[in-house]
């Protein structure tokens, strides 16, 4: 029976609930990235140099700075540090375009950003588009000039007078960083998380679920700026003494191989696209090759054969699972000698989640389809400046997931769906309407339609259906670098169809669900 996990203390820092949890393992390797090595202790020391360095600049405590960084050993670095200044990070999405760079600095209001070298391009574009109030700019690991008024990350941790910066006397259900989630409308919205949050993810998943120990190198395809990445490769490893494997660049199957094999990572964090990926790979590993014990799925449903299959060539169980921004991680998911692939599995103990009709009612019958909803102790206290949608998600103790699910005689929860027009694509949120708001810009684009497609893989792809004006031609490839030119890479949609008209109510609002349904027509 699963022992209940202890509350943390009123007053409670995670960063230096790290620092203490892993002070007696001084000399055993923390982090592990592109360009070396960080052990616990010199963690430890560039965490307090971070924070005394952002209090030296001037942050005070609840002010937020932006993280525009690739993993590294610095993003650890700048995140926790900020925690432990009681300075409020804002981890936000290295793919994105100027314009929702802006639009996160102004909504948040930033006084300081911590930016990689080779994002400074996007970063320095964002700038110049509207206004903001950012006063410092750290730039993590640049080798040239550096733009006026930005100085090296790594002067602020030198500089800084470490040993001498206490933490800041925080609460568990202090606000203590935001991840942008993305809208039904394409606008990102500022979800505030607690100190207490990441304990009550690393505790009740991490540990309890998948076993994390110090003896596992972690290695997760997923980025630290998604909730999903951040328990994966910075709260639970690190709440265990294990070790932690970093890449900065995109997780191709070459470069995830490379990790695997060279770096020996005993546990992976994917999602389902990028298993399916790797698994159709001319260069996938043998299992004598790595050293997998586990695997964890999640950021969208993973197919059952792309579970199968995996297990099959690694001798490793996939742990499926679901997580939302709002709630931080996983809180429903299959479990090491208990996975049913094509399932989500059963609840993670602390969780409670429900299924609900269409009028509130609570469900609890068998097979039957219904919202899901969470009622959990790491769910996010609100959306920042978004009442409305606020009080649409967090009802009461429960978190509305906006995914609908059934459930079997045994437990079991399977996926079935968004319960509105959102997408998920290779586990991020594509919104339908920002792609076609995109589209309809082209010149020779009347009107159009996006919904979601299942591939070969059973895996969710945006598809386009394209009215032209009249006496227009486009092909596929002329709307890909289009829409590519206009937004992050992964929302240009992967299947476009030509259409003559699109289905329409008599008010003339497209049916989308009658495009969904002929394309399962197809299928």
């Amino acid at each position: 029976m699963t022992q209940p996990v202890t509350a943390p203390p009123t007053h409670f820092n995670f960063a230096q609930h790290l620092i203490l949890a892993n002070a007696q393992r001084p000399h055993k390797v923390a982090l592990m990235d592109d360009l070396g090595q960080l052990t616990y202790a010199a963690l430890s020391e560039q965490i307090r140099a971070c924070a005394a360095g952002l209090q030296a600049l001037g942050l005070r405590r609840e002010e937020r700075v932006l993280v525009l960084m690739h993993d590294s050993s610095d993003w650890v670095v700048a995140f926790l540090g900020a925690l432990y200044a009681g300075v409020v990070p804002v981890a936000v999405n290295t793919l994105l375009t100027p314009q929702d760079y802006t639009f996160m600095l102004k909504d948040c209001r930033a006084q300081a950003a911590l930016v990689s070298s080779a994002l400074l391009p996007v970063w320095s574009q964002a700038l110049a588009l509207g206004p903001h109030e950012v006063q410092h700019v750290l730039v993590s690991r640049h080798a040239g000039e550096l733009p006026a008024d930005a100085q090296h990350f790594s002067t602020l941790l030198s500089c800084a007078d470490a040993g001498a910066c206490m933490p800041a006397n925080t609460l568990a259900d202090e606000p203590a960083f935001w991840l942008y989630s993305s809208g039904s409308t394409g606008q990102p919205k500022g979800t505030v998380h607690t100190q207490g949050n990441l304990y009550w993810t690393a505790e009740l998943y991490g540990k309890a679920v998948l076993g994390l120990n110090e003896s596992d190198i972690v290695f997760s395809a997923a980025k630290l700026f998604f909730a999903y990445g951040l328990g994966n490769a910075l709260s639970f490893p690190l709440s265990v003494g294990a070790s932690v494997v970093l890449m900065a660049e995109r997780p191709t199957p070459q470069a995830t191989f490379k990790r695997l094999t060279e770096q020996q990572a005993t546990v992976f964090f994917g999602a389902p696209t990028g298993y399916g990926g790797m698994l159709a790979s001319p260069a996938l590993p043998e299992r004598s090759q790595v050293a997998l014990r586990l695997c964890s799925s999640a950021g969208e449903a993973l197919p059952s054969d792309i579970g199968l299959r995996w297990s099959e060539r690694f001798g490793c169980e996939v742990i499926d699972g679901i997580g939302s921004t709002e709630m931080l991680h996983v809180f429903l998911s299959n479990r090491p000698g208990d996975v049913r692939y094509g399932s989500t599995g059963k609840p993670v103990p602390g969780y409670e989640v429900q299924l609900r009709g269409e009028n509130g009612e609570v469900l609890t019958g068998h097979n039957e389809i219904g919202d899901l909803f969470i009622q959990g102790p790491s769910a996010a206290l609100m959306y920042w400046n978004n009442r409305e949608k606020t009080r649409a998600t967090f009802q009461g103790a429960w978190t509305q997931s906006g995914d609908k699910y059934s459930r079997d005689t045994e437990g079991y929860y399977t996926y079935a769906g968004r319960n509105d027009d959102m997408l998920k694509v290779s586990g991020i949120y594509v919104s339908p309407f920002e792609v076609e708001s995109c589209l309809v810009e082209h010149p020779s684009i009347l009107e159009c339609a996006v919904i979601g497609k299942t591939d070969s893989d059973g895996l969710t792809k945006t598809k386009a259906f394209i009215v032209l004006k009249a006496g227009q031609s486009l092909t596929q490839d002329d709307v890909k670098v289009f829409v590519k030119s206009r937004l992050a890479p992964y929302k240009y949609p992967r299947f476009i169809e030509f259409v003559s008209d699109l289905p329409k109510t008599a008010t003339g609002k497209i049916q989308r669900f009658r495009l969904r349904a002929q394309e399962a027509g197809k299928a």
